[in-house]
């Protein structure tokens, strides 16, 4: 289903610095503790991002695509390339994974359409929410689905899984002693062919919010981190949000000092431009 047969799973554990953070070795198996680790190197070591979008260029959903710019060139990616990566890996090593598609709810009472991918993981028959691409508001961990209600605590932050009619399950993350919804979805399986279609409208529709704009993002254990356009935001767990400008001349040591990505010499050259472009 997510081409894991496909995937040079040493590299991707190379590049998420697997082995040398979590001191894990040997053979891999598709239990909890090897899902947690996973899951936590990956959002650790890959920024959220859609610059190839705000660049004009396609965004190529096959593995060994995203395998060549997420993994051997350390770029990141948005929610397909980052949970289509996530999948491959986890299916490689033999765990059971399915597709969701999720309604962003972080916009107030718009209705907005179906366009994040999400992963949901079983394990010992217990399905468990995994999400490499949801940005800096985004889980580390994988949350339990089993049980909606329960709080969890990843780091400084909290996310509870709340029920809804028709089997609808909304991820809420706790933020200045205020849930919040941030995203909802149906039990129906989605497969990668339909994220094909999400990604064609996501990076190319006029309405899309990553068109004609920068978008980074990181989650942290402690500071979430998030550029859009202009604005660099620090989010603290406890509501405060440190924000600031950044020029044109600082935006390349932003993306590195803030969220470890480098770009090729002639990307970071483009990304510039557009940037001096806007003023």
């Amino acid at each position: 289903m997510w081409s894991g047969d496909e995937l040079d799973l040493d590299a991707y554990l190379a590049r998420i610095g697997f082995e040398r953070n979590y001191g894990v070795g040997g053979e891999l198996r598709p239990d909890l503790s090897t899902l947690y680790a996973v899951h936590r190197a990956h959002t650790g070591a890959i920024a959220f991002e859609s610059l190839d979008v705000l660049l004009g260029r396609p965004v190529a959903l096959d593995i060994r695509s995203i395998e060549e710019k997420l993994v051997h060139g350390r770029r990141g990616g948005y929610c397909y390339e980052q949970n289509s990566l996530l999948a491959a890996a986890l299916e490689r090593i033999g765990f059971e994974v399915s597709g969701r598609g999720a309604r962003n709810r972080t916009r107030g009472d718009a209705l907005l359409a179906v366009t994040h991918a999400v992963l949901v993981v079983t394990v010992d028959g217990e399905p468990w929410l995994c999400d490499a691409g949801f940005g800096h508001q985004g889980p580390r961990e994988p949350v339990p689905l089993g049980s909606p209600g329960t709080e969890v605590q990843q780091g400084k932050w909290t996310y509870r899984i709340r029920e809804e009619a028709d089997g609808v399950l909304v991820l809420c993350l706790l933020r200045g002693g205020v849930w919040r919804d941030l995203y909802a979805f149906s039990p129906q399986h989605y497969h990668p062919v339909d994220y094909v279609v999400l990604n064609h409208y996501s990076s190319s529709h006029p309405l899309s919010s990553f068109v004609g704009r920068v978008i980074v993002q990181r989650p942290g254990d402690d500071i979430r981190r998030a550029l859009v356009g202009r604005e660099l935001s620090l989010l603290h767990p406890d509501g405060r949000a440190e924000q600031r400008s950044v020029a044109p001349g600082e935006l390349l040591d932003v993306l590195g000092q803030e969220f470890g990505l480098r770009l090729p010499e002639r990307d970071a050259a483009e990304l510039v431009g557009i940037y001096l472009a806007e003023d």
